[in-house]
């Protein structure tokens, strides 16, 4: 079994929005090696899915993830160092492949997220915590370390953050997620549903080329930061390419007449 559900809307106001929602709620939504492969097949199938504009990550139940599966991890802990390394080869395949996803991807975290969830979370290009969501890099307290997240985590909340979440292994509330970047928006549940909906039509307005564009620029920047020379010739190539670029034409020209473009 896969693991998990997803639903594309093909029309009204969410056309172009693919939901992937965890769907083990009885074990908190926590992943396993199957659900872990079907995942990563699933957002690299999404890269090439023009029908696809905007996904939201959401999970089934109570809880948004609780991190690994006990069962997966029982079998973990007689691995060999060989098999430990390429398992966890498998698990940073499948954050890779949601945080590289060229289109835009909204966590919905509807419940707890723990451990490997955080990481699910890190991921996503913009994250809506509901008032009772929590959050905790738990680790440390079963005698291990957030090493596969990390760097998707680190991203986020920063180093500071990372030094004491990781060390302490504390559980956190929406609220000390939002100011330490985790989350963008902690809802509350009367409104949680619409905002979620509010937060897709704004990313489905845009262009949706210029859309990909900008998430591939973050990365390309961040790879060339301490380079003054590098970066700067990479974004004026970047801005060159996008002013000459079919959906430049069109925007600037949609300024200039006083008109919508036409993606609109």
């Amino acid at each position: 079994m896969s693991g998990y559900i997803k639903e594309l809307k093909t029309s009204g106001e969410e056309a172009g929005v693919c939901y992937i929602t965890l769907n083990r709620p009885e074990v908190h939504n926590a992943f396993n090696d199957e659900m872990i492969a079907a995942l990563t097949e699933e957002f690299l199938g999404l890269e090439n899915d023009d029908s696809v504009r905007v996904v939201v990550l959401t999970g089934e139940g109570k809880s948004f993830c609780a991190g690994a599966d006990l069962n997966w991890m029982k079998r973990m802990k007689d691995y060999s160092m060989e098999e430990n390394i390429a398992d966890s080869k498998k698990l940073a395949g499948l954050f890779h492949a949601i945080n590289n996803l060229s289109k835009p991807v909204i966590g919905k975290v509807n419940g707890a997220a723990l451990g490997g969830g955080v990481g699910l979370v890190a991921c996503c290009d913009f994250v809506i915590a509901s008032e009772s969501a929590k959050f905790g890099l738990t680790e440390v307290n079963l005698g291990l370390v957030p090493a596969v997240i990390s760097p998707f985590v680190i991203a986020k909340i920063g180093e500071s953050n990372a030094r004491h979440l990781f060390l302490t292994g504390e559980r956190f509330d929406g609220k000390r997620a939002l100011e330490i970047g985790l989350v963008h928006q902690v809802s509350l549940d009367r409104y949680y549903d619409a905002d979620i909906v509010h937060m897709a039509k704004q990313l489905i307005k845009v262009a949706p080329k210029a859309q990909r564009e900008a998430k591939k620029l973050i990365f390309g920047v961040k790879e060339r930061l301490g380079n003054t020379e590098e970066v700067t010739d990479y974004t004026c190539n970047v801005i060159a390419k996008q002013r000459i670029s079919d959906e430049g034409q069109e925007g600037m020209s949609a300024l200039l007449e006083k008109r919508k473009p036409n993606w609109k």
